[in-house]
């Protein structure tokens, strides 16, 4: 973003079957695709929130025979057609968990849990970068996301949260789930504590 090299976190997640859900599009390489294939069968490729349309047609071209999902209005902005992540897929059941977080109408972003491994997926709830970041990524940062964004919640979320009351208890339902660790979409994986952090981030937003 503006020079700045914000990242985009792709998180592979294994079920039991053997297939693969691949959360966040990206610039995949061939390399990428192999790597991702070794793992198991990609059958699900995913972007959780609106605004991660970047490197949809990108991940569309690398993994054709994946079921595409994204919130509604993500496929008139990409131009092909998307399923919705929620209600999650049956095949999903007992190992992967995900919720919309109501009332952001220009974000609907979801968050997945995935069971086994008490990990939290989110897309741009908050970033997670710790300091000694590029002078120009670190004001960036403070822009949009304020002085402290290890974790924070990104200024323009905040501002699109239009239904306080149904966001809080969307946030409610996500911190009764069971985890510790946090990959976010940008920045640094939380690799324990999450829980913790995640609320002293939404407090310090005001959630």
């Amino acid at each position: 973003m503006l020079g700045a090299d914000l990242r985009r976190n792709v998180t592979v997640i294994a079920l039991r079957s053997g297939e693969l859900i691949i959360h966040s599009s990206g610039p995949f390489s061939e390399a990428d695709v192999a790597a991702i294939g070794a793992l198991g069968r990609p059958r699900w490729l995913l972007d959780g929130i609106l605004r991660h349309d970047t490197f949809a047609k990108e991940g569309r071209a690398a993994f054709p025979e994946a079921e595409y999902l994204a919130p509604p209005g993500f496929s008139e902005v990409v131009g092909f057609a998307t399923d919705p992540i929620v209600p999650a897929p049956r095949e999903w059941n007992g190992e992967v968990l995900a919720l919309e977080l109501d009332g952001a109408p220009a974000a609907r972003e979801v968050a997945l849990l995935h069971v086994p491994s008490r990990t939290l997926i989110l897309t741009e709830l908050v970033f997670n970068f710790t300091d000694g970041q590029p002078l120009w990524t670190e004001f960036l940062l403070r822009v949009a996301v304020g002085g402290e964004h290890h974790p924070g919640m990104p200024r323009p979320v905040k501002a699109g949260v239009k239904d306080e009351a149904a966001f809080k208890a969307s946030l409610r339902i996500v911190e009764g789930w069971d985890f510790d660790r946090i990959v976010v979409g940008h920045g640094d994986v939380i690799e324990s504590g999450g829980k913790e952090k995640l609320r002293q981030a939404l407090a310090a937003a005001g959630f």
